[in-house]
């Protein structure tokens, strides 16, 4: 029962931070359209970086219920089960975890960009690397069911 527990934080969580990989992305790119409306720019800037703060908070607790997950059995032997074994779908989902992680860093820095008064791409090219997350998450969820390795 603990173990379902965990499983069930932790992919709560994961959701959460799914949720602001895919929005950020579109307040980005609300921001590179705004034009010369400065207070429409501030109050797109301040809503994400609330949401790039609140998605930090929801990664770190997710990833600390995923390592429970993978390595609890090891302090935990009778509770939690050993879930990845020898089995190295794990390794495929952590490589594309790490993407993600990575992309979402570079949309808080593309923010942290406007803030500053820099330039952003395009909402077209934004709208495209929007799309991307979606993919690498299909790939997440087909080796979590799957486990194909």
């Amino acid at each position: 029962m603990t173990y379902l527990w965990i499983k069930s934080l932790h992919l709560l969580f994961v959701m959460a931070w799914m949720a602001t990989v895919f929005y950020l992305p579109r307040i980005l790119v609300n921001i590179a359209e705004a034009g010369d409306e400065p207070a429409v720019k501030a109050r797109l800037i301040l809503m994400g970086r609330r949401l790039y703060r609140f998605g930090h908070n929801m990664f770190g607790i997710a990833f600390l219920f995923g390592l429970t997950l993978w390595q609890g059995w090891r302090l935990f032997p009778q509770t939690l089960p050993n879930v990845v074994a020898s089995l190295h779908w794990i390794d495929a989902k952590l490589t594309l975890i790490v993407l993600l992680l990575v992309y979402f860093s570079w949309t808080g820095r593309l923010l942290k960009r406007s803030e500053q008064g820099g330039a952003l791409p395009s909402g077209k090219v934004l709208r495209i690397m929007n799309e991307l997350p979606v993919l690498v998450l299909l790939g997440v969820i087909f080796l979590v069911i799957a486990k194909p390795f």
